[in-house]
């Protein structure tokens, strides 16, 4: 999504209207989250309805059009999911167990693969999407958000191993991975339009499911456990940067995790999720977390701000415009129905109670990495049906900002409640 090359005013004059909308913006987003803390309204919602008010006035702004720019357009997703990935995975307390990160699974092995073949079922069946597209759809819908999800995502790093309540640790780290465990589904789309017949399997199977999985994983953890030795234990004080408090190096890490994954065919999704947790499990409980982690949330913070006035711009500049109703009734489906559905069944025997179970199920939210995956795909393939396939997934996400954006803050607020109350919020490890 990114202002085309148009409209009657000077550059200069683009560009001071465009620096003004920019400052506001950042202004607005360290004003924002304070205003909004508990207040059923989020801080998403507020950006986007700011970047179609904007987008609509006569100020000179060109339109934003993320079908005419598909390559900017993934490169800003792109950089906003990997910075959201690192914070993720640097505030999540609860080292890696079996037992404690069974939800996890569940969400990632069951909720995930249902969600993407009910999806690609829908957008053929109903909405009239040849398969490659249709699959292309049920991929990009697939993940859940790092970066709109704030709101019931875990704090910030604590000392406390086993701190987290299951709601909110289950969808931070769901979000984590499912971000680069979807890729594999997008890469059988784009084999899938450009091979006649079933002939692209066979290589999909070990290089896009097998090999670029145990790629991003292992580049992340050798990034990782890098990084944190450097951080915290290289031999020369010098060395030890976690000594100097510099929040930047968060950037650099998710730069260079990711890069290396990508440099070897691998997911750097996954990657930097996964260095993220290995930096954090090197010296679990040092202040240095913190310090990443801030500077991760606020360039994240700018970087959601940027990307929903540009969003919102899309909206009012004719995004939805291709939009169908059995098209918009098959995305409602997928927020009120497949996700929470599949979900929940797929939390059976998991840790937490029920009311817990649906909550998770229920704020599977979906946002800029649905972005990134189709104008990745659109970049490498040629889909039928693309113009539709980007309204139906602004649509989705649309709704979903705005659904789970009101419903949040009460919903968390009652939970918490009702865990002081009851105990259920108690760590995993105790509940066990």
């Amino acid at each position: 999504m990114i202002p085309a090359v148009a409209g009657q005013l000077s550059g200069v004059q683009i560009s001071d209207v465009v620096f003004a909308v920019v400052g506001l913006g950042a202004l607005l987003a360290g004003v924002l989250p304070r205003v909004l803390e508990r207040r059923p309204l989020s801080m998403p919602i507020a950006f986007l309805a700011l970047g179609m008010l904007v987008f609509a006035l006569p100020i000179g702004l060109p339109d934003a059009d993320p079908l005419a720019h598909p390559k900017v357009t993934e490169h800003l997703t792109e950089v906003g999911v990997i910075v959201a990935l690192m914070g993720a995975g640097l505030k999540i307390d609860r080292p890696f167990s079996r037992r404690g990160w069974m939800s996890t699974g569940r969400l990632l092995v069951i909720a995930m693969p249902v969600t993407i073949a009910a999806m690609a079922l829908l957008g053929w069946w109903w909405a009239g999407l040849v398969p490659a597209t249709a699959l292309l759809l049920g991929a990009s819908l697939a993940p859940t958000d790092p970066v709109l999800a704030s709101d019931v995502q875990v704090g910030e790093p604590t000392d406390e191993e086993d701190s987290e309540d299951e709601v909110r640790f289950a969808l931070t780290s769901e979000a984590g991975l499912n971000d680069g465990l979807a890729f594999p589904f997008v890469y059988a789309a784009i084999a899938m339009a450009g091979t006649a017949g079933w002939g692209w399997v066979g290589e999909w199977a070990w290089k896009d499911l097998l090999y670029r999985l145990v790629v991003g994983v292992v580049a992340g953890l050798l990034s990782g456990k890098l990084l944190g030795w450097l951080f915290f234990r290289a031999r020369r004080a010098s060395l030890r940067l976690a000594k100097h408090s510099e929040g930047f190096l968060a950037l650099a890490a998710t730069f260079l995790a990711y890069g290396v994954a990508e440099l070897a065919q691998g997911y750097g999704f996954l990657a930097v999720f996964v260095a993220a947790r290995a930096i954090r499990a090197a010296e679990r409980s040092h202040d240095y977390h913190q310090v990443l982690h801030d500077f991760a949330e606020q360039t994240e913070r700018l970087l959601t701000v940027l990307l929903l006035l540009l969003f919102g711009g899309a909206v009012v500049g004719g995004l939805l415009a291709p939009l169908t109703w059995p098209a918009a009734l098959a995305g409602l489906v997928l927020i009120f129905v497949i996700r929470p559905v599949s979900g929940f069944l797929s939390l059976r025997g998991a840790p937490g109670c029920t009311s817990e179970h649906w909550v998770i199920a229920a704020f599977g939210i979906r946002g800029i990495g649905s972005f990134y995956y189709l104008s990745y795909a659109l970049t490498h393939a040629e889909f039928p049906g693309a113009d539709l396939v980007w309204a139906m997934i602004a649509f989705v996400v649309l709704v979903s900002v705005v659904l789970h954006g009101v419903a949040a803050t009460p919903v968390m607020r009652r939970m918490d409640r009702a865990n002081r109350r009851t105990g259920l919020g108690r760590p995993v490890a105790e509940a066990v």
